[in-house]
């Protein structure tokens, strides 16, 4: 192994390990911040150093466009869609007609590299291209909503982490002990990042519905007395 593998490896260790602090720390506060953080650089510097070992810039930009415009969405207290964004449409579009013209050359070359194969390139393409259209959303509207902006961040950057942990559990199982090999527990350790989506979509969506449930709730039980600070007048 030389240096930049062995940066590569750790970059993609340091990816991992921030990425599932990042889902599990309670979001907004400092903590989870500097996971999240951590988790943009790792990332970054994993594909980069993957595309120089492999020779596949694509990879590079695919993986940068999802980690870059979730960054940008969740560092700004309100999301007004300005030339980033615009750059990141152009960006998505330009990657998607890539995969696809790609796509169609692996076609006529069958003795192509697994990973080159067509269906994963309209796969990646099928995957820009949405991308691609809620930035386009994005732009006609000018400006995300304070819900919309963090949908924007969790689907992007658990996609991204999803990738990561994808070609680790999945992608290096032959680096892997026999006996775990084809395991079930790696592809749910894969495709955990879609649960923890799920799962904070669902919090960040239905808490405010909750909240409001519950202090209605509250508000209308025999047990507040009419003298709380809920009731005062003044």
């Amino acid at each position: 192994m030389n240096a930049l593998t062995v940066f590569h490896v750790a970059a993609g260790s340091l990816a991992l390990a921030s990425g599932a602090f990042a889902l599990a720390l309670r979001k907004g506060k400092r903590r989870h911040t500097w996971a999240g953080r951590t988790f943009v650089a790792a990332m970054l510097a994993m594909v980069v150093t993957a595309s120089i070992l492999r020779g596949s810039p694509g990879a590079t930009i695919f993986v940068g466009y999802f980690v870059l415009t979730s960054w940008w969405a969740i560092r700004r207290p309100v999301v007004r869609a300005d030339r980033y964004d615009a750059i990141g449409f152009a960006a998505a579009l330009l990657l998607a007609t890539g995969f696809i013209v790609h796509g169609f050359e692996v076609i006529s070359n069958p003795t192509s590299r697994t990973e080159d194969q067509p269906g994963v390139q309209f796969t990646s393409a099928a995957i820009m291209l949405l991308a691609a259209g809620f930035d386009l959303r994005l732009l006609l509207r000018r400006e995300l909503s304070a819900l919309g902006r963090i949908t924007r961040h969790l689907c992007r950057m658990c996609f991204a982490f999803f990738i990561a942990t994808g070609s680790f559990f999945l992608g290096q199982q032959d680096e892997m002990p026999a006996a775990v090999r084809g395991s079930p527990v790696l592809f749910v350790l894969a495709f955990a990042p879609f649960g923890f989506l799920v799962f904070w979509l669902v919090r960040v969506r239905f808490a405010g519905a909750f909240r409001r449930i519950a202090q209605r709730s509250d508000a209308q039980s025999p047990m507040r007395r009419p003298n709380s600070p809920r009731y005062s007048t003044r």
